[in-house]
């Protein structure tokens, strides 16, 4: 599917949800690419996953900001690859470095760099503890097999509208009870 075309069925996609996400981030490998970074020249050209670009452009598009968060040890590899497919300037956070805490030093610096709150971000990412960790800090963060595709998108995207009614309705109930408590504290 070219990249044109994965691009109008992920705007269709997108188009389906009334609450997006301010900030969606991607790991790199085996998340956007089909490999790790460590085992490849920077001299190579490297190729993303064959729905990546179609869903990037079209999240960029729905004018909804985009990250990476990669514990990739050979940065230098990893930022160059970036720049040789030509999305770099498409990102307003790059947080590419080794670490041992699953990312959650990456979405600290995503969250200062933005301002946008943890609740506010989607992520996509191929390791189960990278999900988990960053899940408890308020990300809805969806595990992808081969790759993020449009059905991950859309997984994503429902995952991400459920955790935002969620939290409405957490809203509503406190608003409620707080209501409730002052008011029956004046009748005392």
């Amino acid at each position: 599917m070219a990249d044109e075309n994965v691009k109008a069925e992920a705007l269709q996609i997108i188009g389906m949800f009334q609450v997006l996400p301010k900030l969606v981030v991607f790991d790199l490998d085996y998340t956007l690419w089909p490999f790790y970074c460590e085992c490849r020249s920077k001299r190579e050209m490297p190729s993303l996953y064959p729905h990546a670009k179609g869903i990037l452009y079209a999240l960029k598009d729905k004018g909804i900001d985009l990250a990476i968060a990669s514990r990739s040890p050979t940065s230098d590899i990893a930022k160059t690859f970036v720049d040789k497919l030509g999305i770099n300037s498409m990102f307003v956070a790059q947080e590419i470095f080794s670490s041992w805490t699953h990312k959650t030093d990456h979405f600290q610096r995503i969250h200062s760099r933005t301002g946008v709150p943890f609740n506010s971000m989607l992520f996509f990412d191929d390791e189960d503890r990278n999900i988990e960790t960053v899940s408890k800090m308020g990300v809805t963060s969806i595990l992808v097999g081969n790759g993020v595709n449009l059905g991950a998108l859309r997984q994503g995207l429902t995952k991400y509208t459920q955790n935002v009614n969620k939290i409405e309705k957490n809203k509503q109930k406190w608003t409620k009870y707080t209501k409730n408590s002052t008011s029956s504290e004046k009748t005392e």
